[in-house]
C-alpha cells in the first residue's frame, strides 16, 4: 500500500498506542494511587476477612463489616495510644534541634584531620536546617487537630482508601469473573486465568510480607532503643517500621535517620546502632522474607532500587511503595505472554510431526 511495509506501520501504531497509554497513566497517576492503595489495603485484611468468614459461610459482608469495625477499633487505640507519644516527642526533637546540632555530640564526633576544618561549616549550615525545619514543623505538629480540620479535602484519599477496598473485597470474585467473561476464546480465558492467578500470589505474598516485616522492626528497634536507653525511641522505631514499606532505600533511610538522632542527642552508641541494623538487616533479608515471600518478588536488587527510584520521580513517595509490585505484575503478564506464543508456535510444529 502506497510503498508502506504493512508489519513497519503496525509496529509504529503500536508504539504509539502504547505511548499514548503510558502518558495517560501519568496523567491519571493519582487516581491510580487511591485504587493501587485500595488494593493494597483490601489485601491486607483479605486474609482475616477469609478466617471470619469461616465461621460465617455465605455472608461475606457481615464479615467485612465485623473486621473493618476491628480494623478501625485498631487505629482509634493506636491514635490514643501511640500516636500522642510519638508526636510528643517528635516535637520535643524538634525544639531542641537547633542546640542539639549546636553543642550536642556533632560537635565531638571524632573526624579524620582532614575534614577537621569542614566540622565548623556542616554544623553551620545544619543549625540553619534545623532551625528552619523547627519554625515548619512544630507549629504544624502542635497544632495538628486543627490542621487536619481545616484541610479535610486533603484527607479526601485517605477516606476514599477503605472505602474502596471494601469494594474490592466485596466483589473481588464478581471482577475475577467479569474480566475472564471478557476473553474472546476459551485459549485467551486460560491465559487471563493464569495471568490473575499469577497477580493475586504475587500481592498476596508482598502484602503478607510487607506487612509482617514492618511490625518485626517497630518492635525489634523499640526494644533495642528502649534496652539502649536511646532518646525518642518510640518516634525512631515507629519510622523504622515505616520505611520498611519502601524496599531497599527505606531500611538504609531509617539507619541514617536514627544515627544521626543519636550523633546530635550526643547519646553514645553509634556503634551498636550500625551493628544492630546489619544483624536485623541479615535477619530479615535473608531469614524472615524468604520465609515470608513464598512466591512472585524474586528481582535483582539494582532492577528495585531502579523502579524505586523511578516510583519517587512518578509519584512521590506512594509511587516508591507501589514501584516493586508494580515491576512484577509487568514481570508477570510478560512471563504469560510469552508462554502462550511459545506454545502457540509449538503446536502447528506437533502437529505437522504427528
Amino acid at each position: 500500500m502506497l510503498g508502506i511495509d504493512e508489519r513497519a506501520l503496525r509496529i509504529v501504531w503500536t508504539v504509539f498506542l502504547f505511548a499514548i497509554l503510558l502518558a495517560l497513566i501519568y496523567y491519571i497517576r493519582d487516581t491510580l494511587l487511591i485504587f493501587a492503595g485500595a488494593i493494597f489495603l483490601a489485601y491486607m485484611l483479605s486474609p482475616i476477612v477469609s478466617l471470619v468468614e469461616r465461621f460465617m459461610p455465605k455472608r461475606r459482608a457481615i464479615a467485612l463489616t465485623i473486621v473493618y469495625c476491628m480494623f478501625i477499633g485498631l487505629l482509634v487505640l493506636l491514635g490514643f495510644r501511640l500516636v500522642p507519644v510519638a508526636v510528643e516527642q517528635a516535637t520535643n526533637l524538634l525544639q531542641h534541634l537547633p542546640s542539639f546540632v549546636s553543642g550536642g555530640g556533632l560537635a565531638k564526633l571524632p573526624l579524620p584531620n582532614w575534614l577537621e576544618p569542614m566540622r565548623s561549616h556542616v554544623i553551620a549550615f545544619m543549625n540553619q536546617e534545623a532551625t528552619s525545619l523547627q519554625a515548619k514543623a512544630v507549629p504544624f505538629l502542635q497544632q495538628a487537630g486543627t490542621k487536619i480540620l481545616s484541610g479535610i479535602s486533603a484527607l479526601l484519599p485517605i477516606i476514599l482508601v477503605p472505602i474502596l477496598a471494601f469494594f474490592f473485597l466485596k466483589d473481588a470474585r464478581l471482577i475475577r469473573d467479569s474480566l475472564l467473561a471478557a476473553a474472546e476464546t476459551g485459549r485467551q480465558r486460560d491465559t487471563l486465568a493464569k495471568i490473575l492467578a499469577d497477580i493475586h500470589q504475587v500481592l498476596q505474598s508482598y502484602m503478607r510480607a510487607l506487612v509482617m516485616l514492618a511490625i518485626a522492626a517497630f518492635i525489634a528497634w523499640s526494644i533495642f532503643l528502649s534496652l539502649m536507653r536511646y532518646p525518642y525511641e518510640l518516634l525512631l522505631a515507629g519510622l523504622a517500621g515505616a520505611l520498611e514499606f519502601i524496599p531497599v532505600v527505606g531500611p538504609a533511610v531509617a539507619l541514617i535517620v536514627i544515627a544521626l538522632v543519636v550523633v546530635i542527642t550526643g547519646s553514645g552508641g553509634i556503634l551498636w546502632i550500625v551493628i544492630f541494623w546489619a544483624a536485623f538487616r541479615i535477619f530479615q533479608d535473608y531469614v524472615l522474607n524468604p520465609y515470608l515471600m513464598s512466591a512472585g518478588i524474586e528481582m535483582h536488587p539494582l532492577l528495585i532500587l531502579f523502579g524505586v527510584l523511578a516510583g519517587e520521580k512518578i509519584g512521590g513517595i506512594p509511587g516508591m511503595f507501589f514501584s516493586v509490585p508494580t515491576i512484577a505484575i509487568l514481570r508477570v503478564i510478560y512471563d504469560r505472554l510469552k508462554e502462550r506464543h511459545v506454545r502457540s508456535r509449538l503446536t502447528p510444529e506437533m502437529t505437522r510431526l504427528s
